[in-house]
C-alpha cells in the first residue's frame, strides 16, 4: 500500500478514511482477499467431512478493552444512560486527572478540566456512547479545556501549588511545562498514552508530519535537559511514574452528573432571562420612539455690535407745530386737481 502499519490500523479502527488512490487500492486489495478467501472455503466444502457434535468447550475470558463502548446492549439487562456514563466515567476519569496533570502541573485544574469534560459528554450523551472512541472524545475535551488560554487570567493560576515531592518528578514536570502547549499535548499522547502517530495527529488536528515534528522537537528539548530520558521507553516509564506518584482524585459519577445537569439548567436560565430582556428592551425603544421626524431647535447666540433700542423723548416746538398742523387739515386729504383744456 506503500503506507505506514500506524496508517492502516487508523484506517480499520475507523480514525482516518484512505483517499484518492490509496482508498482506489485498498478496495481493491480488500475484495481482492475476500474473493480469495470465497474461493478457498469453496474449495475445501467438498473435502470436510461431517463431525461428531463435540460438547462445549470453556472460552477463557478476553482481557477488558483499553476503551470500553459504553452503548447499552439489547434486551433486558440493558444498562440506562445514566449507568452507561458511570462505567464509562469509573473507568476512564482517573487516568484522564493523571494524564491531565502532566499538561497543566495543577492538581485541580486537571481534575476540574476532567470533570468539565465528562459533563459536556453528559449533555451530548447520545453522541458520545455511538462514537467509537468515548474516552478520546472525552480525552480530546478535557485536554481543550486544561490548555485554554484564559485559564491563566483565573485568579487561583496566580498562586503556585506545591510541587512533587521527589526531586526527579518535579525536574520532569518544570520540564514539560516548558514546552509550547501543542509541543507538550503531543508528547504526553504519544510518549505517555500510547497511541500511535496518526491517532496522534487526529486528536491535535494536525497533519501526521506536523505531529512528528512536534514529537522530535518535544524529545530534543526534555533529552537536553534530561538526558536520561532520550530512550522513549525510559521517558514513558517516568511519565507514567510522575502522574501516578501525585494524590489525584476525581469525584463521583453521579456528583459529575448533577453538576453537569445543574449547569446546564443555569445556562438555559440566564438564555431566557437573556431573551425576556432583549424583548422588553425592543418593545420599549418601539413605545417611546418618535414616530416623525423633528429638527433640533438651534441653541440661542449672543450677537454684538447692534445698539442698544432707545425710547423717543420729548417733540421739539417744531415737531409739535407740524403734529398741530396735520390734526387741523381736513381728513380727507387736499382738493383733487383737475386739468383745464386750454
Amino acid at each position: 500500500m506503500g503506507v505506514a502499519p500506524g496508517t492502516v490500523r487508523a484506517w480499520e479502527s475507523g480514525r482516518t478514511t484512505p483517499r484518492g488512490r490509496k482508498r482506489e487500492a485498498y478496495a481493491k486489495l480488500l475484495k481482492t482477499l475476500a474473493e480469495e478467501e470465497a474461493a478457498q472455503a469453496q474449495a475445501q466444502a467438498p473435502e470436510q467431512e461431517p463431525k461428531p457434535e463435540a460438547e462445549p468447550q470453556p472460552q477463557p475470558e478476553l482481557e477488558p478493552q483499553p476503551q470500553p463502548q459504553p452503548v447499552a446492549a439489547p434486551g433486558p439487562t440493558a444498562l440506562t444512560p445514566a449507568q452507561a456514563f458511570d462505567a464509562l466515567y469509573a473507568f476512564g476519569a482517573p487516568a484522564l486527572v493523571r494524564q491531565t496533570f502532566l499538561l497543566t502541573g495543577r492538581r485541580e485544574q486537571a481534575r476540574e478540566s476532567v470533570e468539565r469534560a465528562f459533563q459536556a459528554a453528559w449533555e451530548r450523551w447520545p453522541e458520545v456512547a455511538r462514537d467509537r472512541d468515548p474516552v478520546g472524545w472525552v480525552r480530546a475535551t478535557a485536554y481543550e479545556y486544561a490548555l485554554s488560554p484564559w485559564q491563566r487570567f483565573r485568579p487561583r493560576h496566580r498562586h503556585p501549588e506545591p510541587p512533587p515531592a521527589d526531586p526527579g518528578d518535579r525536574t520532569l514536570l518544570n520540564t514539560l511545562l516548558r514546552l509550547p502547549a501543542r509541543h507538550r499535548r503531543t508528547l504526553v499522547l504519544y510518549d505517555g498514552v500510547g497511541l500511535d502517530l496518526p491517532e496522534t495527529a487526529a486528536e491535535t488536528e494536525a497533519s501526521t508530519p506536523a505531529a512528528a515534528n512536534r514529537l522530535l522537537h518535544a524529545r530534543e528539548a526534555v533529552a537536553a535537559r534530561l538526558p536520561a530520558l532520550a530512550d522513549p521507553q525510559v521517558l514513558h516509564r517516568r511519565l507514567a511514574e510522575l502522574a501516578s506518584n501525585e494524590r489525584l482524585r476525581a469525584a463521583e459519577p453521579p456528583a459529575v452528573r448533577r453538576g453537569g445537569e445543574r449547569r446546564a439548567r443555569l445556562r438555559t436560565r440566564a438564555a431566557i432571562a437573556f431573551t425576556v430582556a432583549l424583548i422588553g428592551t425592543t418593545a420599549l425603544t418601539v413605545r417611546t420612539a418618535p414616530t416623525h421626524y423633528e429638527p433640533p431647535v438651534s441653541p440661542g447666540q449672543a450677537v454684538r455690535g447692534v445698539p442698544h433700542r432707545v425710547a423717543p423723548g420729548a417733540l421739539s416746538d417744531e415737531e409739535l407745530e407740524l403734529r398741530q398742523k396735520l390734526r387741523d387739515q381736513v381728513q380727507d386729504g387736499p382738493e383733487r386737481l383737475l386739468p383745464r383744456p386750454e
